[in-house]
């Protein structure tokens, strides 16, 4: 059975933490005082504001917050700072039982992919590939805070998962295939491989995304996926935007897709925008869907949250 956390009202208390790479207090300040104007309370976890090289901390310290938060009765949502690298060393530290017991909006993007699938996965909880605590700044699109909402504060079903008008969803191979969908960065998938935190894709539908690789790393990436069996597990496939991946050796990401991903064979959605790009479709973690890259369409088939 699929956990979904309450639905997020106005008024609610928003715990914040930092769960991989360190974010600069200023922003972070900044950051907060935005949910505030928003109407939001907030609570602050420890080691936000911890700095240990490339990490916020320990590994202990950091699941320590998190932990701390799904206990925190007055938390209705959990939000990171940011990602970075160093999200996977908290996973082992985590009380999956308690977690379990208290179902609670996690979102974001970027290396925090790696918890929100595992989450999904160990404790069947629905998760949210949207914003983090740095996108909440007047520059951010409104479009990306409609997503925001739209996943977390309605319980309105079916609904199209859509980009913004004028960017659409490109079907590349045909299929109508229904299942639940999990994914995020390609990076921290492949970090993950081996460990008893692999993404499980059997019988799923799967999107990624990446950011600031040349295009023969990301072919490095994505040919690892297919040897772990991601590929042939997977019902279906959602490429995202690969933000400010570098041409190499005379080839780009539009040509990664064409020569590896559309010989997969499976059903083939491309042009999603979410994760680092400028604008950022919300994507619920584990829940089902219908992806049919005929009528190119993303349909998100349940609530994402319940009363």
């Amino acid at each position: 059975m699929i956990l979904k956390p309450p639905i997020l009202r106005q008024g609610d208390t928003i715990g914040i933490v930092t769960l991989g790479s360190p974010l600069d207090a200023n922003v972070i300040n900044t950051r907060i005082n935005m949910l505030k104007n928003m109407g939001f309370d907030v609570v602050v976890g420890e080691h936000v504001y911890s700095q240990n090289g490339f990490l916020a901390g320990t590994d202990q310290e950091r699941a320590a917050d998190l932990m701390n938060m799904f206990q925190n009765e007055q938390v209705k949502m959990i939000l990171p700072t940011r990602g970075g690298v160093g999200v996977a060393g908290i996973l082992p530290y985590l009380d999956y039982d308690i977690i379990w017991q208290n179902p609670k909006i996690v979102m974001g993007y970027s290396d925090i992919t790696i918890l929100l699938n595992v989450l999904f996965q160990y404790v069947d909880l629905m998760t949210f590939h949207s914003l983090m605590l740095v996108d909440f700044t007047p520059e951010t699109p409104g479009y990306n805070f409609n997503q925001f909402f739209s996943i977390t504060s309605t319980l309105t079903a079916p609904k199209l998962i859509m980009n913004p008008p004028g960017t659409p969803l490109v079907g590349r191979v045909p299929g109508n295939v229904t299942g639940r969908i999990v994914g995020g960065n390609l990076t921290s998938f492949i970090g993950s491989l081996g460990t008893d935190f692999e993404i499980d894709t059997k019988g799923k539908i799967l999107f990624l995304e990446e950011t600031h690789e040349p295009i023969n790393t990301v072919y490095r990436y994505m040919n690892h996926l297919k040897m772990a069996g991601k590929f042939e597990d997977c019902i279906g496939i959602i490429m995202g935007e690969c933000t400010g991946c570098q041409v190499a050796y005379g080839k780009s990401y539009e040509d990664l897709i064409s020569e590896f991903v559309v010989s997969l064979g499976k059903p083939l959605m491309t042009n999603l925008t979410t994760g680092h790009g400028t604008y950022k479709t919300a994507i619920p973690i584990g829940a089902m869907v219908n992806l049919n890259t005929i009528n190119q369409t993303l349909t998100l088939l349940e609530p994402t949250v319940c009363l």
